[in-house]
């Protein structure tokens, strides 16, 4: 499953540089699949549609720190433990409960995000 960052979030941005798939960004920031990763052309969102990977896309969240679940592996394939969670002040990066993914999956995600 997809890492979510609750609205306990202080906004203090020690998740952000942790991601090693550039998913995490600041309130009311648009986002790109390319951000941060070696992708070019389109790519499928988890929604089916089917996106040129430079598309700005409208933030997930207006007021804190936000996790784009097309990009979030949960760190699988880099490190043993989400590196959000790991640093977060607050413990406010948490599960998606409504995203729940295998390592299979995950994999194949960091797989298409880092080629």
């Amino acid at each position: 499953m997809a890492i979510i960052i609750t609205d306990e979030c202080i906004n203090c941005g020690a998740c952000e540089p942790e991601c090693p798939n550039n998913a995490i960004y600041e309130g009311g920031v648009e986002w790109a699949i390319s951000d941060g990763t070696s992708i070019t052309g389109s790519y499928t969102l988890e929604t089916g549609v089917n996106v040129h990977v430079d598309k700005q896309n409208e933030p997930v969240e207006e007021d804190y720190y936000y996790i784009v679940p097309d990009k979030c592996t949960e760190c699988v394939g880099f490190h043993e433990e989400p590196q959000c969670a790991a640093v977060c002040p607050v413990d406010c990066c948490v599960p998606d409960p409504d995203r729940e993914e295998t390592e299979e999956q995950l994999l194949a995600r960091k797989a298409a995000l880092h080629l």
